[in-house]
């Protein structure tokens, strides 16, 4: 006598189906969390260096100068914020300049800038060169210096070189530099370590404190600009963002 046998595929309760779903969000989650940091979204600093004129007086000189700055970060690597900058900008030689002219500025700026770092466009996680590098920026503002020469040669016999010993210029910082991170004991990134070359091109006369025309004889074409390379620290701290770049 022959025998029929039907299987019949029993569905899977509910118990299973849940068991099911829970693992699938576990490992969704994991992904997902794998590539996501968290990051601190303000930072303050200060730093200090070497500034060098590049003026309508032919040779510049070097001089030294100290900032501070309060940044807002849009994500780990998009930053804009304030910075003041004072110190002294030197340039001339009453002896050897063609025109006995020298100055000594001591100024104060503040500028807003905004700075894009390469970790914003790169996938350093998986390159150690990328991973050093995540900190490279460039950059650029805008903001206002106050001039104030404490030394001046005004006098060469009977002329007087025009000009004014106390005013106000618009400043256009250009930045290029790079930020090194060091995460706290959480992991995330709380201090940084900055390099930092700006070339700030001022609109007007009076950078060094001279306002001079063809007329007299001396070139006045150019805008005066002096540079400021520096070193300095900056912490992080305030609410926090999330960002789907892994920093490590």
């Amino acid at each position: 006598m022959n025998k029929d046998y039907t299987f019949v595929q029993q569905a899977p309760n509910y118990n299973t189906l849940k068991k099911r779903y829970l693992a699938l969000l576990l490992v969704l989650f994991t992904v997902t969390a794998f590539g996501q940091s968290n990051f601190y979204k303000l930072s303050a600093g200060g730093g200090g260096g070497g500034t060098y004129s590049f003026t309508d007086v032919k040779q510049g000189k070097f001089g030294f100068g100290g900032y501070g700055t309060l940044d807002y970060h849009f994500t780990p690597f998009i930053t804009t914020g304030l910075e003041l900058q004072m110190g002294l900008l030197k340039g001339g030689d009453i002896i050897n300049d063609a025109h006995n002219r020298e100055f000594t500025n001591a100024y104060k700026s503040i500028t807003l800038n905004a700075k894009f770092r390469a970790g914003e466009f790169t996938d350093f996680y998986y390159s150690d060169f990328l991973n050093y590098t995540k900190g490279f920026y460039l950059g650029t503002g805008v903001g206002v210096i106050s001039n104030n020469m404490n030394k001046i040669v005004r006098y060469k016999g009977t002329y007087t070189f025009p000009g004014k010993d106390k005013s106000t210029n618009m400043v256009i910082p250009l930045n290029v530099g790079i930020d090194f991170y060091f995460p706290d004991g959480w992991g995330d990134i709380r201090y940084t370590f900055n390099i930092n070359y700006q070339a700030n091109v001022t609109i007007g006369e009076g950078l060094d404190g001279y306002n001079d025309s063809v007329n007299a004889g001396i070139e006045n074409f150019n805008p005066d600009i002096y540079n400021f390379l520096s070193i300095g620290f900056k912490y992080s701290f305030g609410p926090k963002g999330l960002t789907n770049k892994t920093i490590r």
